[in-house]
């Protein structure tokens, strides 16, 4: 059994594991190696803590736990942040990670459920995400979850390589 929580000062090594490791996994192929490589528990975690100790600006992390009382994934949203559109009535999922091993158990699911619950508590009636173009993986589990890509379209650089990134969005 799956539960959802507020993360807390206490999880941030956890989570930053589970965001190190979904980021190997998952981009493997789309990042450059060598962005990937350099990425450690220990740079992610002091990232994390101060991320998580800074101004919050609407933001809230959630956790999964598993069973045995252990973080299994993480999600981040708040506002959205994006030109285009209104940070009064589109929240932004900034980000949702599951433990690599634990993907498709519900996990990501669940997870996501709690931010469009918490999304409609704080008054947005919309949700957003940037989501890489070449992971299929993650687009087609939000098309799953009710989301279509809307247009827009960006990219970022990962040491020298441009890689796009697409905005889906789903009403709540």
């Amino acid at each position: 059994m799956i539960t959802v929580r507020a993360m807390t000062e206490a999880d941030v090594e956890a989570v930053s594991t589970i965001r190190v490791s979904g980021w190997k996994a998952a981009y493997a192929g789309i990042l450059p190696r060598s962005y990937l490589d350099r990425m450690t528990v220990e740079a992610d975690t002091r990232q994390r803590r101060e991320h998580f100790t800074g101004v919050k600006n609407g933001t809230a992390n959630l956790v999964a736990v598993g069973a045995g009382g252990g973080v299994v994934g993480w999600a981040c949203h708040g506002p959205c942040r994006g030109p285009g559109t209104s940070t009064t009535t589109t929240g932004e999922l900034h980000a949702l990670y599951v433990q690599p091993s634990r993907i498709g158990s519900g996990i990501g699911r669940t997870l996501l459920e709690a931010v469009h619950a918490q999304a409609l508590a704080h008054g947005f009636d919309t949700q957003s995400l940037w989501v890489l173009a070449d992971n299929t993986t993650a687009r087609r589990f939000y098309e799953r979850a009710g989301y279509v890509a809307d247009g827009a379209a960006r990219a970022d650089d990962y040491d020298g390589v441009s890689v796009p990134e697409l905005r889906y969005r789903r009403a709540l």
